[in-house]
């Protein structure tokens, strides 16, 4: 089998039909590729989903259950199952094109050793898709990017795969990404090789969910500093004396009650203003290097 398509859920149902139902319609003979989704203990009506997605699988489609363990483990079981000479990672928020799979193995056919990066188009919704052509506009600069990444098995395997200590939101792929570069793997870069990536615009019910995560993302930055005391780990994580430096003149308690006071009331779910919105990213960054400060006190 030439391709593993990987993807790991949790209580996106209703988002998990379109995204299986791209993978099943690839233009890729269904015997050269296969589906493997694991389901991280959602508690929603993914099962209906999944068991409604058998009736309709085109290629083969294994499905893993396990209780909710983190999307590092996930990925591992997804591994461990995979039979495919490449698998291509990505979430269960993207819409993958037609010949998704085909462009993949493409890339590979003429750098069999790399990494193979896809391109991803931000969408606010999967029923109103912009052309599928992608731009600069969507461009993100991380080597390993499980949103649309593969990269040959055995490559992966031999690195051990995931790092299974990551356990909250956030550089589980990055880490990856860095252990492969270290290891001299090289990337190639595929804008044919198309997904849309659901990104709704944030709302009012929302804020709360940013802030937790930005702190949780905090957590497990300082954790992968540990792992690769690196200046492209210090960069990318805001680990430096230049952005804590700034961060702790531009934040505090007075900023934050300001963000909070534009954000304004939280109690009933409703769009956010631009201005409203802004005051939101800014909260979550706050909160993000507030983070990023205690844990390294506690250290």
């Amino acid at each position: 089998m030439r391709a593993t398509i990987q993807l790991c859920t949790y209580n996106r149902a209703a988002l998990l039909e379109r995204v299986l139902d791209a993978c099943f319609e690839q233009t890729v003979d269904p015997s050269d590729y296969e589906v493997v989704l694991v389901n991280d203990g959602s508690t929603d009506a993914t099962p209906e989903v999944i068991e409604r997605a058998k009736q309709r699988a085109t290629c083969r489609f294994v499905v893993i259950d396990q209780v909710n363990s983190g999307l590092a483990k996930g990925r591992n079981a997804g591994i461990a199952r995979a039979s495919g000479e490449r698998i291509i990672f990505i979430d269960d928020d993207v819409l993958p094109l037609p010949n998704y799979v085909e462009e993949h193995l493409r890339s590979h056919d003429r750098a069999p050793k790399a990494i193979v990066r896809g391109g991803a188009i931000n969408v606010e919704s999967f029923d109103d898709l912009p052309v599928p052509i992608w731009s600069f506009k969507d461009y993100s600069g991380n080597f390993f990017w499980t949103t649309n990444v593969s990269v040959p098995l055995a490559t992966i395997r031999a690195i051990g795969g995931f790092n299974d200590s990551f356990s909250e939101y956030g550089w589980e792929d990055i880490d990856v990404g860095l252990r492969l570069r270290f290891g001299g793997v090289r990337a190639v870069f595929n804008p044919k090789a198309l997904v849309y990536h659901y990104k709704p615009r944030p709302r009012s019910g929302n804020v709360e969910k940013m802030i937790a995560q930005a702190r949780a993302q905090a957590r497990t930055a300082v954790q992968l500093a540990a792992i690769h005391p690196h200046w492209r780990t210090y960069l990318a994580t805001g680990l430096n004396p230049v952005q804590r430096s700034w961060h702790r003149l531009r934040d505090g308690d007075r900023t934050t009650l300001a963000l909070r006071a534009r954000v304004g009331d939280l109690s009933n779910d409703r769009a956010l203003s631009e201005r409203e919105l802004r005051a939101a990213r800014g909260l979550a960054s706050a909160a993000y290097f507030d983070e990023l400060e205690k844990m390294l006190r506690s250290e």
